[in-house]
């Protein structure tokens, strides 16, 4: 299904054309390292972990305590589990059949 929400728009089709285009782990560190502050990826793989926990039936206390993630955090990627454009749940379904995820 094509995604039809708010953010669609040229700059950002751009961005994730060159995400689609890093072929390897070194090649993400690098491109990531380059556009994002460290915060700013740190911030982007606890909320995925906070996401694979929550899947996982993981209570906010133990997510809380394991991943550092705020309760406000874990509510917001909670509700974009059930509500959103469905992201988290696709990569997520993704990184369980991936043989190499580490």
């Amino acid at each position: 299904m094509a995604y039809s929400g708010k953010l669609r728009d040229p700059m950002l089709d751009q961005l994730f054309q060159a995400i689609l285009h890093l072929s390897d782990l070194d090649d993400c560190y690098q491109f990531f390292e380059d556009v994002c502050t460290v915060s700013e990826i740190k911030s982007m793989a606890q909320r995925l972990e906070v996401a694979r926990m929550l899947e996982d039936n993981y209570t906010y206390g133990e997510i809380a305590a394991r991943t550092g993630a705020s309760t406000a955090t874990i509510s917001r990627v909670k509700r974009c589990l059930h509500y959103g454009a469905d992201g988290y749940k696709t990569v997520l379904k993704r990184l369980k059949t991936t043989p190499d995820n580490k």
